[in-house]
């Protein structure tokens, strides 16, 4: 069982200025503590869940960047990039250059895009939601084209590339990892069973519902002749590890590391190989000597199916 984590808030005080840093000591104190992957969001406003859109967002392939910079084992990519962000071809790349410059440890996370005020603000087109599913599919297409041998031509119905050459090629083979975000039954989950290495899932803290997405997706996988063993499931979670009761400044309650863990066994029990954790106190470094105890813990648990 893996535990990984997400960044998704990056108005601290004093930024801007403290943006640089106190990212660098997250990135640092999750590969210390054993943690196996590192996200950013792949938004350019703050999403309302969280905040208001005038809070501070960083691009999440240049953070992601400076952070391979800084580390040398914690695994790295967006949770998720929009289809509508980047023109395919131009994705590929981008997630290829990370792999290349990290020693091959870039993942491509992408999704269908959902944050409508987003685009029109910033003036990306944003098409209707059959059209953004049909872009996403022939994206998947192109990216796995452009991690193949060769440079053939690709003509689909939204993009039309002459040449799909991809120089140099990414350091993981066949090619960086594929997770597409989201429980959509009828389709997200069926290009997660046709094109996927992972899954993502959000936990509402109702394992049921989630197995209920993993059940959903085994059918996708024999529908399409996929091993669902292959399938990597994540679900992205979110807590706040203290030693002592309270809650975090985001108003999270605190958890303890028991707390935690049986939680992860929780979702390990309906086969979920990968927890993608929100930290709401991931500024402090006490914290991480609590999350280096929950990857020990975890660590030998086998996830249902395995």
């Amino acid at each position: 069982m893996k535990l990984g984590t997400q960044v998704s808030y990056f108005t601290w005080p004093d930024a801007p200025a403290s943006i640089g840093p106190t990212f660098s000591a997250i990135a640092r104190n999750a590969e210390q503590a054993g943690m196996s992957s590192l996200w950013v969001m792949d938004h350019f406003w703050q999403i309302p869940a969280i905040g208001p859109a005038e809070l501070d967002m960083l691009e999440g392939y240049t953070a992601l960047a400076y952070a391979a910079a800084l580390t040398e084992r914690i695994e790295l990519g967006t949770m998720v990039s929009g289809v509508s962000y980047r023109y395919p071809g131009i994705l590929a790349k981008t997630v290829t250059t990370l792999d290349v410059l990290s020693g091959g440890r870039a993942w491509l996370g992408i999704g269908a895009a959902w944050y409508e005020e987003e685009h029109a603000g910033l003036g990306v087109p944003y098409p209707p939601t059959k059209e953004r599913f049909e872009r996403l599919e022939e994206t998947l297409q192109i990216c796995g084209q452009m991690w193949a041998e060769g440079d053939a031509a690709y003509e689909g119905v939204h993009y039309r590339l002459a040449r799909t050459l991809n120089v140099p090629q990414a350091i993981r083979r066949p090619h960086p990892p594929i997770l597409i975000g989201g429980g959509g039954e009828r389709r997200t989950l069926r290009l997660v069973a046709q094109y996927a290495d992972a899954c993502n899932i959000f936990d509402f803290g109702e394992p049921g519902a989630i197995a209920h997405k993993y059940d959903v997706l085994r059918g996708h996988c024999e529908d399409v002749g996929r091993d669902y063993a292959d399938i990597e499931k994540t679900v992205l979670a979110r807590f706040a590890l203290s030693r002592t009761p309270g809650t975090a400044s985001s108003g999270e309650p605190f958890s303890s590391v028991d707390e935690v863990v049986e939680r992860i066994g929780r979702l390990a029990s309906i086969g979920t190989d990968t927890v993608i954790a929100g930290m709401a106190n991931n500024t402090d470094p006490a914290a991480y000597e609590l999350v280096a105890e929950v990857v020990r813990q975890i660590e030998p648990i086998v996830p249902a199916g395995r």
